[in-house]
């Protein structure tokens, strides 16, 4: 059995089992400045699963495009099953999960969903991996949101990138509402393979598991049990590789995937950090930078 991995930029994946083909998140189609990962969402020609984490724009949009195209099935949650029925895409393609349910995705491969949680975006983020950010705990729903608008119309006054930036946000495929983040691990007679694409968790669901590789997303604040990490993305990492312990870590979502709002914390220079972290509180753990559409093989 052949497992390949091709990183499509940001938190979106294309998981290559045989014949079996499953894409993490579906967001290939991004801005112009963002840098290009080698396809399109109307070139992808073969895909018989899209497993949907949330139902933003940067996790779902291109879900519809994929689905179209090549039949294959949604599993997400109500309210990525709602965004793509608006899109066209038929009720017979779309399964519905919250966590718990477990898919058969062919004769060797299932994937068993779990409820996750959504990065902090209403708190300050690090600029850098390892920068420490504190604060922000304990708030309540409405102190937490606020005035805070993610979503606002661009102005005139915005400088061009930032236009296009917030354009494209709302001209995309997507919800503004999380929809109830959820995890996966995909399971093969080969090993198993854990995605979720926010930085957030439950440990006591997270720990439980023991995938032999984990896909972690590495961008804005992470959320740990429904609060923001006093502390910073490289300790989260480090946190996510002790509960899993996987033989190897991989991470998404830390590209400039929308510039000027993110950075690129993708280089092995930025990465360093990270890498010294894991080293220190699960030294068993493998980080391995992948670059976009490069074919990584797993669980060898």
């Amino acid at each position: 059995m052949t497992v390949t991995l091709d990183w499509l930029g940001c938190a979106t994946f294309r998981l290559t089992v045989d014949d079996l083909v499953i894409f993490l998140d579906a967001y290939i189609d991004r801005v112009p400045s963002a840098p290009p990962v080698g396809i399109t969402a109307a070139e992808v020609d073969r895909a018989d699963y899209i497993l949907i984490g949330h139902s933003h724009f940067d996790h779902i949009a291109g879900a519809e495009v994929i689905a179209a195209n090549t039949g294959a099935k949604v599993i997400g949650s109500n309210e990525s099953a709602r965004v793509l029925l608006e899109q066209d895409i038929p009720a017979d393609q779309l399964f519905r999960a919250q966590g718990g349910e477990h898919y058969r995705l062919s004769d060797d491969v299932t994937v068993r969903v779990y409820p996750s949680l959504h990065s902090c975006i209403w708190s300050t983020a690090s600029s850098t991996p390892e920068e420490v950010v504190l604060g922000d705990y304990g708030l309540t729903e409405d102190q937490r949101w606020g005035s805070l608008n993610v979503w606002r119309q661009s102005s005139p006054d915005d400088p061009p990138e930032t236009q296009a930036m917030l354009e494209h946000l709302n001209c995309s495929t997507g919800s503004r509402e999380i929809g109830g983040a959820l995890a996966f691990v995909i399971e093969t007679p080969q090993g198993s393979i854990f995605y979720h694409d926010t930085s957030g968790c439950w440990t006591r669901v997270i720990s439980d598991l023991r995938p032999d590789v984990a896909l972690v997303a590495m961008a804005g604040r992470a959320n740990i049990d429904g609060e923001p990490i006093q502390g910073s993305l490289t300790q989260f990492v480090g946190r996510m590789a002790s509960m899993l312990r996987p033989k190897q870590m991989i991470l998404g979502h830390h590209d400039n995937w929308m510039p000027p709002m993110t950075l690129d914390m993708s280089s092995e220079e930025a990465l360093g950090p990270v890498r010294e972290e894991i080293a220190r509180v699960e030294p068993r753990v493998s980080l391995v930078n992948v670059g976009y559409l490069e074919g990584t093989r797993l669980l060898e």
